[in-house]
């Protein structure tokens, strides 16, 4: 895998034409970063993602690979889906093999490589998601955490340069949530650029290095904490303010917390809190 920079610029996306779901949206995916898109429900995070991949063709605007625009061609949807891989936020939308290996061997097989290197591909992706202990069990005896995870190796086997992923924390417990977020760690640790749509801001917050907020048919993008401590532009997105940001600005007016940057999550908060409560550092 290699960075790439996937970016929308204008994009006018819709299924009516007198009203689109996105109007001008502008984006850009930052090459080996971790990117979340936050908005409320039905304010377009799917569809710009759908978009980006390729699934979707605008009405307007262009979107980009490196500076060279999406050919909505066979072959250039077929170039364009080697490097950028979405996973939609219901596993079942794309699990439909015997077992997980076939589901995950599904891609690499239709791009025609030789058996040996599915085979290699289908046992790194599954051990880069924790689920290689699944490989031989039937997609419909999983959890729906694992279900999430092996979608998600299934596109990772492809090798795509940056993966696209809808709500992939929705609808899991603490714990199926952490192992997600691992998973997508070792991603980005194997040159995987990785996007997340999410309406959760606390984890956006802790996860993300930058936020794109869909509000109002366009994107409005940034660093985390300043998309995220912007009151004005939650209320328009029908977002709260993260605990953490709200907890860190409250202990900073008692004196207890440094000018600056404020932490983004617990560990943090405690991190900055000094030895004696009450007493400023």
């Amino acid at each position: 895998m290699s960075h790439r920079t996937l970016a929308g610029a204008g994009l006018v996306i819709g299924y009516e034409r007198t009203r689109p779901v996105l109007d001008g949206a502008t984006l850009t995916v930052p090459a080996g970063r971790r990117l979340a898109v936050l908005g409320a429900n039905g304010s377009g995070k799917t569809t710009l993602l759908r978009c980006l991949s390729g699934a979707l063709r605008p009405l307007a605007g262009t979107v980009t690979l490196d500076g060279v625009p999406l050919a909505h061609s066979r072959r250039g949807l077929r170039e364009h889906r080697q490097v950028v891989q979405l996973v939609l936020q219901d596993p079942d939308d794309q699990l439909f093999s015997a077992s997980v290996a076939q589901d995950v061997s599904f891609g690499p097989l239709n791009l025609g490589l030789p058996e040996d290197a599915v085979r290699s591909r289908v046992v790194e992706a599954l051990d880069l998601l924790a689920v290689g202990h699944l490989a031989g069990r039937p997609s419909h005896q999983l959890s729906f955490g694992e279900r999430k995870r092996v979608a998600i190796a299934g596109a990772v086997a492809m090798r795509p340069c940056v993966l696209l992923l809808d709500e992939p924390t929705a609808g899991l417990d603490p714990s199926a949530v952490a192992d997600t977020l691992a998973a997508l760690t070792r991603l980005q640790e194997h040159d995987s650029t990785v996007v997340m749509s999410t309406h959760d801001v606390d984890l956006a917050l802790r996860w993300a290095d930058d936020v794109a907020v869909v509000v109002d048919r366009t994107v409005v993008q940034g660093p985390p904490e300043d998309m995220l401590g912007n009151d004005a532009l939650l209320a328009r997105a029908r977002l709260e303010r993260p605990w953490a940001l709200t907890v860190g600005a409250r202990l900073r007016a008692l004196g207890l917390l440094p000018e600056g940057t404020l932490p983004r999550d617990a560990a943090g908060l405690l991190a900055a809190l000094p030895d004696r409560p009450g007493v400023p550092t």
